[in-house]
């Protein structure tokens, strides 16, 4: 679930503090009791309202790389996922496992079908596996 907007956060604590019931605070602004206590205590607590950064860690392969990663995968478009891995970190000097690269191929979309998938045509009726008599 995305965090809500410093701006929202800002505006449910302004209209608590100028007197506004919480459960009204809550209706208009669709967030819950319970979001409002919370914000009340971080503001508190920390003095601030900015949302924390996601738990868990950070991506190994990331995101700007993912360019050098399609470029790999179009060179060597047979290799299994374990060759990557090793392509990978011989290039990069790394020591990323076949896990770890194989979520990042996945998170690309790339498949080693020949052809894409396409969703089925809304005109064209469903092929049958069987004759219809």
């Amino acid at each position: 679930m995305k965090a809500y907007s410093l701006d929202l956060r800002q505006r449910v604590l302004a209209a608590v503090d100028s007197g506004m019931p919480r459960a009204q605070v809550a209706a208009t602004f669709a967030v819950s009791l319970a979001t409002i206590k919370r914000l009340l205590a971080r503001r508190r607590e920390r003095g601030d309202l900015a949302p924390t950064p996601p738990p868990g860690r950070r991506r190994t392969i990331l995101p700007a790389q993912h360019a050098a990663l399609w470029a790999q995968l179009e060179a060597h478009p047979d290799a299994t996922v374990e060759t990557h891995a090793r392509l990978w970190n011989a290039a990069r000097g790394g020591a990323v496992s076949a896990w770890t690269v194989g979520r990042a191929i996945r998170r690309l979309g790339w498949t080693r079908k020949k052809r894409h998938w396409q969703p089925p045509s809304g005109t064209r009726p469903p092929a049958s596996s069987t004759a219809r008599g």
